[in-house]
C-alpha cells in the first residue's frame, strides 16, 4: 500500500511539469485547432487571425526547442486563442460572403503631404522615392 501512495506522490508531481503540460498545450491542443481552422479555409477567410495562429505555433515549438516549456505554453495559448478566431471568421465568411474580411490595401489612400503641395512635384503626395 505504501508504494501506490509515494507511485501517486511522484504522478501528482509529475503532472505539474513543463514538458506534460506543454504536450497537453502545444501538439495536442493548439495544433489541432490551427489544423481544424486551415480545414475550413481561414487563410482564405480571416487571414489575420489565421497568420496570427500559424506563427504563434511556431513560436511555441520553437521555444520549446530551447527548453523553456512556460514560454512555449503561453505561445501555444495565443496560437489556441487565435485559431479559434481564424475558424469562427472562417465559418461566417463561408456561409455569407459580404461578411469576408476586407482588403485593407485597396482603402488606403496614398500618403499626402500636411501643409500642402510639396514645390517640386505640385501634387501634394509624397513622393515615393526620390
Amino acid at each position: 500500500m505504501r508504494h501506490w501512495v509515494i507511485a501517486l506522490a511522484f504522478s501528482t508531481l509529475g503532472l505539474g511539469c513543463g514538458p506534460i503540460a506543454y504536450i497537453r498545450q502545444v501538439p495536442y491542443g493548439a495544433a489541432d485547432k490551427v489544423e481544424h481552422a486551415r480545414s475550413l479555409q481561414a487563410e482564405k477567410y480571416s487571414p489575420y487571425w489565421w497568420t496570427r495562429a500559424v506563427v504563434y505555433l511556431h513560436m511555441a515549438r520553437e521555444v520549446a526547442a530551447h527548453a523553456d516549456y512556460q514560454g512555449a505554453n503561453h505561445f501555444g495559448r495565443l496560437s489556441s486563442e487565435a485559431a479559434d478566431k481564424a475558424a469562427e471568421e472562417a465559418e461566417l465568411g463561408a456561409r455569407d460572403p459580404s461578411k469576408r474580411p476586407v482588403n485593407p490595401t485597396k482603402e488606403l489612400a496614398p500618403a499626402k503631404d500636411t501643409n500642402g503641395p510639396a514645390p517640386e512635384s505640385g501634387s501634394g503626395v509624397a513622393p515615393a522615392k526620390e
